[in-house]
């Protein structure tokens, strides 16, 4: 793979859904579906929305490791990250990836106490195609 950036950003681009996992406090991980990253700064920064009252951000307050995998199932194709999450509460961080339709979530708009955003960084990652996958970093 000649540009990470570019192939994982393009796969990550494309998809409508993406895996997201935390580590519980027994050292097991758990995995949930989430919406596609509602923004990204290259494949180093991806950011999520998610509820403030999910079990994955009480999760993720108490253990920053993570993992994201998006994949394509048209041509079999994948893109594991590990890395942290930090959740982010603050004005800055929930108006850049606030949308139009959003209410529907999170009745009270953009300053309801249970919409919180995900922002996750990339430490390395591990791309998979054509049977066989190689280390990518970002």
């Amino acid at each position: 793979m000649r540009d990470a950036e570019k192939t994982v950003g393009n796969l990550i681009d494309k998809q409508t859904i993406s895996f997201i996992s935390s580590v519980d406090a027994d050292g097991y991980p758990n995995t949930k579906a989430m919406l596609r990253p509602r923004k990204r700064e290259g494949i180093k920064y991806i950011y999520f929305t998610t509820n403030t009252s999910s079990l994955k951000v009480e999760t993720f307050r108490k253990n920053h490791k993570a993992c994201v995998y998006f994949v394509d199932r048209r041509f079999f194709r994948g893109a594991m990250m590990r890395g942290t999450v930090e959740v982010m509460e603050d004005k800055k961080h929930k108006e850049m990836i606030w949308q139009e339709g959003d209410e529907m979530y999170y009745p009270l708009g953009v300053t309801d106490p249970d919409y919180c955003v995900l922002k996750f960084t990339t430490l390395d990652g591990r791309f998979y195609s054509n049977f066989k996958s190689e280390n990518f970093l970002p």
